[in-house]
């Protein structure tokens, strides 16, 4: 398909800012998604096989998992909308055209996730108690891991039909007859696949370094459990680590002609020097763990190196289709709409953050507290108060901007 083609296709009303701020948010929000991704992916794993171990302390962490997989679940739907509105933007020849030529997917992706997500409950509703009791029910947490997967590969394929204009005429018409009817998936990469599930790994052994650190800060008696943790957390991580670098290099060896510039350039090291920083930083703050913020700087450090492997991820895409098909995303015609764009980072750095500080700041103090009930200081409650104050102000704000442009 040629450049003028693909140009055509985009939304000649242009977009509201600078397609390099729609370009960023993409990789923020994908990272951000990946890692709540990779926790989830994670912490049903470790539900789904120490559930049914005969040993108390897997039974414990089972029991703790299964309600991080369940919250995370939540967290990597509400942050997957957003890279896939941001790719839509300035990627929207591509990403609209491989929708279309696999459209039945489309639609499927939506109820795969939900089946997958009551399959998760239904495991939970089935095991009040798997500390005491054990597992019961297994086979739904395996249907629920198998589904999750299956969301994640159509994502994938759809990802990749993007880079192949060549070939859509092909796909939507194989040997001059019209197939309408998207049932079908054209384009995938075994590896880049994989490399992307086998993360959850390290980034799970990271979850449960913070895990274990916010068990101590809770005053945790139990020495035995806190040395499980800290065992099979090491061992997650450098075994993920491992697997993840040999899936890298199998993804690296396998590129098509069109991204080889890839292998070699600064971009794959970098994300490679991001997947080694996840690996060594239990290593490097060994000493450190147990006390102040060492625990969590393990899982933070996780999630800027996801951020750096993301943004080399999105070079990848932009660089070859503007090397193959002449597509620059950043000559997009920006039609600059100031309302919206305040509107969305005021959005995200006030109302969010303010409500996001709450909610994160009851949750810790209140798993800190060791005796009796938690009650929020004075300041807490304000924070909170401030939270459903900005809401409700939004909220009217957004109607109020939207009856006086109707009765304009």
């Amino acid at each position: 398909m040629s450049p003028e083609m693909l140009y055509a296709l985009r939304d000649q009303a242009g977009v509201p800012a600078h397609p390099l701020i729609f370009l960023a948010l993409g990789v923020l929000t994908f990272a951000l998604h990946m890692v709540a991704v990779q926790v989830m992916l994670g912490a049903a794993s470790l539900t789904l096989w120490g559930a049914f171990q005969r040993d108390q302390q897997w039974r414990r962490l089972a029991s703790a998992m299964l309600t991080t997989a369940k919250i995370a679940v939540s967290v990597a739907i509400v942050l997957g909308v957003a890279p896939l509105l941001f790719v839509q933007v300035i990627y929207d020849p591509f990403w609209y055209t491989s929708n279309v030529l696999s459209a039945w997917w489309v639609i499927g992706f939506i109820i795969t996730l939900i089946a997958a997500y009551i399959a998760m409950y239904v495991f939970y509703w089935q095991n009040p108690n798997i500390e005491a009791e054990g597992g019961h029910s297994g086979i739904w947490m395996v249907i629920s891991l198998i589904l999750f997967l299956t969301v994640g590969f159509i994502v994938h394929t759809l990802s990749q039909q993007m880079f192949y204009p060549e070939k859509w005429m092909s796909w939507y018409a194989p040997n001059g007859h019209i197939d309408p009817t998207g049932l079908k998936l054209h384009q995938w990469h075994a590896s880049r696949y994989l490399f992307f599930i086998a993360l959850s790994s390290p980034i799970a052994g990271a979850w449960l370094i913070a895990y274990r650190r916010y068990l101590l800060g809770a005053g945790e008696i139990d020495k035995g459990y806190l040395n499980f943790l800290k065992s099979l957390s090491f061992k997650l991580i450098f075994a993920g680590g491992l697997i993840s670098t040999a899936l890298g290099s199998a993804w690296m060896l396998s590129l098509p002609e069109k991204m080889t510039w890839f292998m070699g350039s600064v971009w794959m090291w970098i994300a490679l020097a991001a997947l080694m920083i996840i690996v060594a930083l239990p290593w490097v703050l060994q000493n450190k763990l147990d006390k102040g913020f060492g625990g969590y700087a393990v899982f933070a450090g996780a999630t800027i190196s996801l951020i750096v492997i993301g943004t080399s991820r999105e070079m990848l895409r932009f660089v070859t289709l503007n090397m193959a098909h002449q597509y620059n995303a950043l000559d997009y015609r920006i039609n600059m709409d100031w309302y919206s764009t305040v509107l969305f980072f005021g959005t995200f750095a006030i109302i969010g953050g303010t409500t996001l500080a709450y909610l994160l700041t009851v949750a810790w103090q209140a798993g800190q507290t060791k005796e009796g009930i938690y009650k929020p200081s004075q300041t807490i409650t304000r924070l909170g108060q401030w939270s459903v104050g900005l809401l409700v102000a939004w909220t009217l704000s957004y109607f109020a901007v939207g009856f006086w442009v109707w009765a304009r």
